[in-house]
C-alpha cells in the first residue's frame, strides 16, 4: 500500500496529539514543522482545528513558569478589557524573554486593541523575525491594514497567512470582501 503525503501528515499529528505538548516548547519546538506541514495536508479541515490549537499551546509554552505565569496574567488581563495591564504583563515578558515570540504576538494584539496601529505592526514584525510561520501575526497584518483602509494591503498579508494555515476560520470570506471592495475602487 503507498502511503501519501497526505497520510503521513495525519499519523505525525496523532501521535503529537497522543504525546502532548512537552514541558519546553515555543516557536522554536521542532515537533511545530510536522503541525505546519499537517495543516496544509489537511485538504478538507478534518484535523485542522485540532493541529491549531496544538500550534497555539506550543507557542505559548514558554518554557519557564515565571514567564507562562505572565503570560497567563496578560491575556486574562486582555479578555477582561484591562488592556494596560495586559500591555504591562507582556511588556514584562518581553523584557524577561525577547527571545519568546507569543510574548510580541500578544503585545501586538493588545496594541492593535487599544488603538496603536504602529505599535501593533512593530510588534507583529518582531514575532514574524522570530516566527515566519506565525498566522496569527500574518493575519493581525491584514486586520491592521483592514482598519487603515488599505484593502490591497491588508489583502497581501491574508494571502501570506492562508499560504501558511490554510484553513484560517473567515478568511477566506475575509478575502472575498476586500477582493470585491478592490475590484468596484477599480472601476
Amino acid at each position: 500500500m503507498k502511503t501519501t503525503m497526505r497520510q503521513l501528515a495525519l499519523l505525525w499529528v496523532a501521535v503529537l496529539l497522543l504525546a502532548g505538548a512537552p514541558a519546553q516548547a515555543d516557536q522554536t519546538d521542532p515537533a511545530l514543522d510536522g503541525l505546519f506541514a499537517a495543516l496544509k495536508a489537511d485538504d478538507g479541515s478534518e484535523i485542522a482545528p485540532a493541529v491549531t490549537q496544538e500550534i497555539w499551546e506550543r507557542w505559548l509554552e514558554a518554557g519557564s513558569a515565571e514567564i507562562n505565569e505572565r503570560v497567563q496574567v496578560g491575556v486574562i488581563a486582555m479578555n477582561a478589557g484591562y488592556l494596560k495591564v495586559a500591555e504591562n504583563a507582556f511588556d514584562e515578558v518581553i523584557r524577561k524573554a525577547p527571545n519568546y515570540a507569543e510574548g510580541w504576538n500578544k503585545r501586538a494584539t493588545v496594541r492593535f486593541f487599544m488603538g496603536d496601529n504602529l505599535g501593533s505592526v512593530a510588534d507583529c514584525a518582531r514575532v514574524l523575525e522570530l516566527e515566519p510561520r506565525h498566522f496569527g501575526a500574518l493575519s493581525g497584518l491584514g486586520m491592521i491594514n483592514v482598519q487603515l483602509g488599505d484593502d490591497k494591503e491588508a489583502v497581501r498579508w491574508f494571502e501570506r497567512a492562508l499560504e501558511i494555515h490554510p484553513h484560517l476560520p473567515g478568511l477566506q470570506e475575509n478575502l472575498s470582501i476586500l477582493r470585491e471592495r478592490l475590484r468596484g475602487k477599480a472601476i
